[in-house]
């Protein structure tokens, strides 16, 4: 069967498209406005990679404990994040990631999904569930009780310090929201301040704009794009590869806890100031730049 890539776009550059003639000619409308905003994420991508780290040898004096991330639930004062188990959670997960077009949506550049029914998610789940990497998380709003999505601890090589958050997907009302903020919060505070990892991953398709400024975003600095890194659904995959390491994860840590603040969101739930800035504002001490 033959497989359609025509999502994959090229939006890490300015779209561009060849006349009649070979020239090659701007792609007008949303291709343009596409192309404004990846120019922005490049930039800001730059921005956050000429904050320069130190390329050295040191002794590594204190060695990572070599803890694997845990199967018992984690907490925080808006999330619950649960070790998936589909017996609890696969009506409702189905439920929320095939609600409409814009929750199908949310599956593009996953490697999985959709699915055409419950059952056959019910069947991806337990594949899940008996994973020790990655270790999968399902999201629940504590509020309301409802669940809001899935993400994973992956890339686990605690011998050296070394951890990944992704899988990551939130239905549509929790997406760029503040509980799908302090869930990830929750997860790369597990992962460094008591797994007391080194190193903390964040890869994603090169054409992932969303998860791209998420990344930023949540502090993470951009370190460059393997090519042909993988193939995804058919497709060639370029990944974006960004990190925190244990260094800068104090400043950061710092930033979150300010932002969740309650005293930073006013009576209908308006941030007062924002976190992206925040974190921004870490490699703009250094380089002087306001992208």
């Amino acid at each position: 069967m033959a497989v359609s890539c025509a999502w994959a776009r090229i939006e890490a550059v300015p779209e561009i498209r060849l006349t009649g003639t070979g020239e090659a000619q701007p792609r007008q409308g949303v291709a343009e406005k596409e192309a404004r905003l990846s120019d922005e994420i490049s930039k800001q991508d730059e921005a956050s990679r000429r904050k320069r780290r130190t390329i050295d040898a040191h002794p590594v004096s204190t060695l990572p404990p070599a803890v694997y991330p845990g199967r018992a639930p984690l907490e925080a004062s808006r999330i619950r994040l649960e070790p998936v188990d589909p017996r609890i959670h696969a009506r409702d997960l189905f439920a929320i990631g095939h609600a409409d077009k814009d929750a199908l949506a949310l599956w593009k550049y996953l490697p999985y999904g959709p699915f055409a029914d419950a059952p056959r998610m019910e069947g991806w789940l337990r594949s899940c569930a008996a994973s020790c990497d990655p270790v999968f998380v399902a999201v629940r709003d504590r509020g309301s009780g409802r669940l809001a999505g899935m993400a994973s601890f992956l890339e686990i090589r605690p011998l050296i310090g070394v951890i990944e958050i992704g899988h990551i997907w939130f239905a549509p009302p929790y997406q760029r929201g503040v509980h799908a903020t302090e869930a990830l919060y929750l997860m790369m505070r597990h992962a460094m301040l008591d797994l007391e990892n080194r190193r903390l991953e964040w890869k994603c398709n090169a054409l992932n704009q969303a998860s791209r400024r998420a990344a930023l975003r949540l502090g993470f600095r951009f370190e460059g794009v393997f090519f042909n890194h993988n193939i995804v659904k058919g497709c060639n995959r370029d990944t974006a590869w960004y990190s925190i390491i244990d260094t800068e994860w104090p400043a950061i840590q710092s930033n979150f806890d300010r932002w969740l603040a309650a005293s930073n969101f006013d009576a209908e739930g308006k941030q007062r100031s924002s976190l992206g800035e925040r974190n921004r504002s870490l490699w703009q001490r250094v380089t002087g730049e306001r992208d």
